[in-house]
């Protein structure tokens, strides 16, 4: 095994080990998305009604939640950079003779495979929203999930590694991420947005995700995506996320090369 595989490992299975050992955190992280379906679901689910035939607006929200308490988890995933350049960890690890993209590579797929338990955790709840959930769709599930996770942990190591307080990452957090959840078609149909606030969804990466996500788990009951009025398939939603993903880990390998 070279160097950059060794260092890859090691940095993934450091953050693996830190699940393990505070599956507190884990809890903690599973409140969010359930507080979401339980007051959004369930709450507003009778008001709101049913959004197109054969489709209640529970059965629509899962899904996004699902996609929501990936991205969210993997994002935060980012704060253990910012952890350990508070407590001197990152500097013995900057020096080490592995490179720098060991050190990208091994954060985003430890947050990633943190984020993807929890994401399989929320589908154990999918006959809360109605949704039958074969093996089938799960196989197809998790890889969608993983590439969320990575694309979106990936964003959050990148802005990590320019912040030096876990205060400004969070408050980056709000500014950044929570905009990019609520403007991803998780709580709302995307179709006829005004233009301005269509625009903005269709430029955010999370809606790519969220919208390959829930074709899988809904399947023709799924509201439709539209860009420049054709129906985006699943493999445009891979193609867009996968697009964004490898530019942060480009960016990422960067923005740690050049760190002393």
């Amino acid at each position: 095994m070279t160097a950059a595989l060794r260092g890859i490992y090691a940095i993934w299975y450091r953050e693996a080990l830190r699940l393990r050992r505070d599956r507190l955190r884990l809890v903690g992280h599973l409140l969010s998305p359930l507080l979401f379906l339980l007051v959004f679901g369930v709450g507003l689910g009778r008001t709101i009604g049913g959004l197109t035939p054969g489709l209640d607006f529970i059965s629509f929200l899962f899904p996004g939640i699902v996609g929501m308490s990936v991205l969210m988890t993997a994002f935060m995933s980012g704060i253990s950079v910012v952890w350990e350049r508070e407590m001197g960890f990152l500097k013995e690890v900057l020096v080490a003779p592995i490179p720098r993209a060991s050190l990208v590579i091994g954060k985003i797929l430890g947050g990633a495979t943190v984020a993807l338990i929890q994401g399989i955790i929320i589908l154990l709840l999918s006959p809360i929203a109605g949704i039958e959930l074969t093996p089938g769709v799960i196989l197809r599930l998790v890889p969608l999930m993983l590439l969320l996770a990575a694309s979106l942990g990936g964003l959050g190591v990148l802005l990590a590694s320019r912040m030096y307080s876990m205060e400004g990452f969070q408050m980056l957090m709000n500014i950044l991420v929570m905009p990019m959840v609520f403007l991803s078609g998780i709580f709302f149909p995307v179709q006829n947005l005004p233009i301005w606030l269509g625009v903005i969804v269709r430029i955010n990466p999370v809606t790519y995700g969220v919208d390959a996500i829930r074709q899988v788990m809904l399947g023709d009951a799924a509201p439709q995506l539209l860009m420049f009025g054709e129906p985006v398939s699943i493999t445009q939603d891979i193609l867009a996320v996968s697009t964004f993903g490898a530019a942060i880990v480009v960016l990422g390998i960067w923005s740690f090369s050049h760190q002393d």
